[in-house]
């Protein structure tokens, strides 16, 4: 069952009797402010430079002392 155009128009009269046509321009007006201070809100971030997350670094490649060898994982590759 869908609603007709006389029922429509019912429903329209009763929230304007039961609202007043001051308390819904008001409440429409609130509603542009919030909108526009939205967009005001997502304007000022694309603005601003952001600082890039910083990166987790691995361990370092520092050259080992003399002496000292890495020893490599035996696989069956290399396995004798």
């Amino acid at each position: 069952m869908s609603l007709g155009p006389w029922q429509v128009i019912i429903i329209a009269l009763v929230i304007l009797v039961l609202f007043g046509r001051g308390k819904i321009s008001e409440m429409m007006g609130d509603f542009g402010k919030g909108i526009k201070s939205f967009k005001q809100g997502m304007g000022e971030d694309d603005g601003k430079a952001t600082k890039p997350a910083g990166q987790i670094e691995g361990p370092s490649h520092e050259a080992k002392p003399a002496g000292e060898t890495v020893k490599q994982a035996e696989t069956p590759d290399n396995a004798g």
